[in-house]
């Protein structure tokens, strides 16, 4: 019994062993095989040269798109049912352009044609905010948002009148009315303030302000009652600043100092168009204030003509001529591309006076000046773009491309990384103030938002021009928003519309 008994513990522990083996060999294949089962990504982007400009990555990677989020940068290939093969391309965070008037099907089409997959409307704004990107509602291939739109809130405070955009269905904003010249008064003020809030808790992305436009109509109080709801609410105000002549620094002054006194963030619309060839000592202007605790920055074109209609105030009311220092022969009409003489100007601005021009002023150096400026940012001021058949400005379709291929690949203005912070990074870090999703925009980083532009740097180029703005650039093979390839081997894919409206909640 005793034998038996020993022997029935013997094989009891030899049992056991073999079942702690087992158990062990089957557990470690079980992980084994968890481990080598690849990731389940959406889509995936190898052998690219990626570059993220926050974190100074620029190298070959591999990227893992799920649920329209970067879950994965590796050295590694990695694998996935969709794979973008970036072999001899960058592969960059999307562009973000915080100052376009173009929140249409068609300003969209080209924007995404030249990488922008956030497009923002800050300086002129809408209100209510509800109602900017009427004509995306059914879809929108990138992002977009605006700002809290004075010049609105004013036309209805002053006139009673709804015009949230500059244009709404049919009709278009009306520069001259008693909006744009009529002094408010305390209460008018207060009644502004009161709806900038409103369209503050509505979403919008800062305070935007035409100041330019309206020079004589806003007072010094009612230009403090704005600063004052920014720096209150703690969104950043963007001005197109009240302008002199030929670089006259004055309009810039004004708003600095209400920026220092009410710590309000300033935005100083295309600086490198109203300073003009004075942009150094304007920049000086700004470095020194923000070395005092102020909190300002900037952005311009890369295209140099500025853009506007012609029956803005500056043409309007003030010497038009002597601020430039241009003549009619300097102008072209939009719409047709024709060069003005004195009687088709007349005749277009007592017509057509929300009519488009393009006023050629702005000289190469000032430009390039201003790219230097180690936290500009680079946007397209774009015109409203609706119908091929009606002509716009380039900027709408080349902005990018045109600082790509121009002043990084040509003229070595920039380099690349520096140039592709001026388009995403910045912007992205900026507008953290307006609304914390943004912290996940800019970027190439785990986390990030998929809004992603993979393009050949050896090819990029504007092919958009004066008179012939429609016409998509070069290079732009790939573009990914929220995940999703809206651009395909350099074509849109005109049926995808990942792009959602941005708030600041």
């Amino acid at each position: 019994m005793q034998g038996k008994k020993a022997l029935g513990i013997s094989q009891i522990v030899v049992g056991l062993q073999i079942l702690f083996v087992a158990t062990f060999i089957t557990a470690s294949l079980i992980y084994t095989v968890f481990l080598s089962e690849p990731e389940n990504y959406d889509l995936v982007i190898n052998n690219g040269r990626v570059i993220d400009p926050e974190t100074d990555l620029d190298g070959p990677r591999h990227i893992g798109i799920r649920d329209g989020s970067i879950v994965a940068i590796s050295e590694q290939p990695l694998e996935s049912d969709v794979i973008i093969d970036a072999r001899g391309l960058i592969v960059a965070p999307g562009f973000i352009d915080v100052h376009s008037h173009s929140p249409t099907v068609l300003g969209q089409h080209f924007n995404v044609l030249d990488g922008v997959t956030t497009q923002l409307d800050l300086e002129a704004g809408s209100f209510p905010v509800s109602f900017y990107g009427e004509h995306l509602r059914a879809g929108a291939a990138i992002n977009y948002g605006s700002s809290v739109g004075h010049f609105a809130v004013r036309i209805k405070v002053l006139e009673g009148i709804d015009q949230p955009y500059i244009f709404a269905g049919e009709k278009t904003v009306v520069i001259g009315s008693p909006a744009w010249m009529q002094e408010a008064t305390a209460e008018q003020i207060e009644e502004m303030r009161l709806l900038l809030h409103k369209g503050l808790d509505e979403g919008g992305l800062g305070i935007g302000v035409l100041l330019d436009y309206m020079t004589e109509a806003v007072s010094a109080a009612e230009l403090a009652m704005l600063f004052e709801v920014a720096a209150a609410r703690e969104v950043p105000i963007y001005v197109h600043v009240r302008r002199g002549y030929t670089g006259d620094p004055a309009g810039l002054i004004e708003v600095i100092e209400l920026a220092k006194s009410t710590k309000a963030a300033l935005f100083v619309c295309h600086i490198s168009h109203n300073a003009m060839g004075r942009i150094g000592d304007w920049l000086a202007m700004i470095d020194e204030a923000n070395s005092a605790g102020a909190n300002i920055t900037t952005e311009t074109l890369s295209y140099a003509a500025g853009g506007t209609s012609i029956g803005a105030d500056v043409f309007r009311r003030r010497d038009w001529q002597g601020i430039f220092d241009i003549s009619y022969e300097d102008v072209q009409w939009v719409a047709t591309g024709e060069w003005l003489t004195k009687e088709s100007w007349e005749k277009y601005s007592k017509e057509q006076p929300a009519g488009a021009v393009n006023h050629h002023y702005v000289k190469e150096q000032w430009v390039e000046t201003a790219l230097q400026w180690p936290r500009m940012m680079v946007s397209t001021d774009a015109l409203p773009a609706v119908d091929t058949r009606i002509a716009t400005n380039p900027n709408i379709a080349g902005t990018f491309a045109r600082l790509l291929g121009h002043y990084v690949r040509e003229q070595k203005v920039l380099s690349l990384t520096e140039a592709l912070a001026k388009i995403s990074l910045h912007q992205a870090q900026w507008m953290e103030q307006a609304a914390p999703l943004f912290k996940r925009k800019g970027r190439i980083q785990l986390g990030a938002d998929a809004d992603i532009v993979i393009f050949d740097a050896t090819t990029v180029a504007a092919n958009a021009d004066y008179g012939d703005p429609y016409q998509p650039s070069s290079g732009i093979q790939h573009v990914l928003v929220a995940g999703q390839q809206v651009v395909k081997g350099g074509t849109h894919r005109e049926q995808l519309y990942p792009g959602k409206k941005l708030l600041n909640n």
